[in-house]
């Protein structure tokens, strides 16, 4: 099934009938839908609990299922604490309900162990790990049958996909997989975790590739899809820009990370000061590489132009991308799919400046909603950003056109639906 029988003309439909689309799709979900995030919720697992809530608007009952808790003091949005207490966590697994299950169905085991024997592994650890995962998907299986869950849409390709794997073998529902970066990051084994998926959804035409040279599965069960946004609810909002000629406010939202590129935007703020730009650059995002960061700031000397914002909370966000001019996303290597946070940015009305990665090709039309640029490239970030700085009515021409895009494309209602389609459609 392709991206293409799901696509939806959102530019011709108002919200509510749109949400009506998705409440007739929703009602042809048989039983309550499983919906599994690893270690959720996190900072970044935000686009997730938007998706919940579509899914849920659209009139299906969702269980919320993750691997294990996670530590929340990094968490920052006010979501976090329903959440943990919406879902459940297969470990430490219950020793009930995997007794339980077991008497029930002790003929399955054989097929789950006959998996379990074919997995690689390099050490004895590793085999005990995976051994670990079959109590989490008995668990897991006891668990769908009390609450009558009849599809799990798994948002990992990593072991979460072998625990959906396992439990459907045990009696478990079918289950639908979701591809969210390079399938190099995901371990290995995905001949095994993706040949009884009901579909495998991929968050960028690059990563179909992918799954269609390290699998056999047929090409109609894998397609191209993206986690919405608040398209509508971000396009409202009334900004706070600068509409002056050599001035400039520059965001990055993304974690502290080296392949995030922080640094060639930094060297390109020092360029843009040279030319005789009023710019200033805000990072919102915490992790370990902030040390790094702000000793380049200290020796390119931008202490005056550069704010750590730290990490935020959704509101806190949302503010920032309406107080800036232009925003930044200049990562390299591998790791980034298809960016949230540009999409966030399109839909808050900004022109995006962001390097050739993942799926931004698919994202931004250069020169139109915002400018494509290679990886490693400062100059050609520099030049990007002082053309724009120059040019307010270009901005406010690319803002427009950005907003236009989140809005047909990127909306939580429309990519929500279609998430539903293709589940409505696996189950017959």
């Amino acid at each position: 099934m392709q991206f293409e029988q799901f696509e939806m003309n959102t530019s011709v439909r108002i919200e509510a009938s749109r949400r009506d689309d998705a409440r007739s799709v929703g009602g042809g979900v048989s039983g309550s839908l499983g919906y599994l995030v690893p270690e959720f919720p996190q900072q970044t697992h935000i686009f997730f609990w938007r998706e919940i809530q579509a899914l849920e608007a659209s009139g299906v009952s969702v269980r919320l299922i993750s691997t294990r808790k996670p530590d929340l003091s990094e968490c920052k949005h006010a979501f976090a604490p329903q959440a943990v207490a919406r879902t459940h966590y297969v470990y430490p697994p219950r020793l009930l309900s995997v007794a339980r299950h077991l008497a029930l169905n002790p003929l399955r085991l054989t097929a789950a162990l006959g998996y379990l024997a074919k997995l690689s592994a390099d050490n004895c650890r590793e085999r005990l790990k995976q051994q670990g995962l079959l109590a989490c998907a008995l668990d897991l299986a006891n668990f769908c049958g009390e609450e009558n869950i009849t599809h799990i849409h798994g948002h990992s390709c990593a072991d979460a996909a072998h625990l959906l794997a396992l439990c459907q073998l045990v009696g478990g529902p079918r289950f639908s997989l979701t591809l969210h970066g390079d399938l190099e990051v995901y371990g290995r084994d995905h001949q095994a975790k993706m040949a009884d998926a009901a579909f495998v959804s991929v968050v960028g035409s690059h990563l179909k590739e992918q799954v269609h040279s390290a699998t056999t599965i047929a090409r109609d069960r894998v397609w191209v899809t993206c986690m919405g946004i608040e398209s509508e609810r971000l396009g409202r909002l009334t900004p706070k820009r600068s509409d002056r000629a050599n001035q400039l406010r520059l965001v990055t939202v993304a974690r502290l990370d080296p392949m995030k590129g922080h640094r060639y935007a930094l060297a390109a703020v020092r360029a843009l000061r040279d030319a005789g730009v009023d710019v200033h650059y805000v990072i919102v995002g915490g992790g370990d590489h902030r040390a790094e960061l702000a000793r380049k700031v200290a020796a390119l000397d931008l202490l005056s132009n550069v704010t750590f914002a730290g990490t935020l909370g959704e509101e806190d966000v949302t503010a920032e991308l309406m107080r800036a001019d232009v925003f930044v996303l200049p990562s390299v290597g591998h790791g980034e799919a298809w960016p949230v946070s540009v999409m966030e940015a399109m839909a808050c009305g900004l022109p995006v400046v962001a390097t050739i990665i993942g799926a931004t090709p698919e994202m931004i039309t250069p020169d139109v909603d915002g400018l494509l640029l290679e990886q490693h490239n400062e100059k050609a970030i520099a030049d990007a950003l002082l053309r724009l700085a120059r040019d307010p009515e270009l901005r406010r021409r690319m803002g427009q056109a950005a907003k236009k895009t989140a809005r047909e494309r990127f909306d939580v209602g429309a990519t929500a639906s279609r998430l539903l389609s293709a589940i409505v459609t696996a189950q017959g």
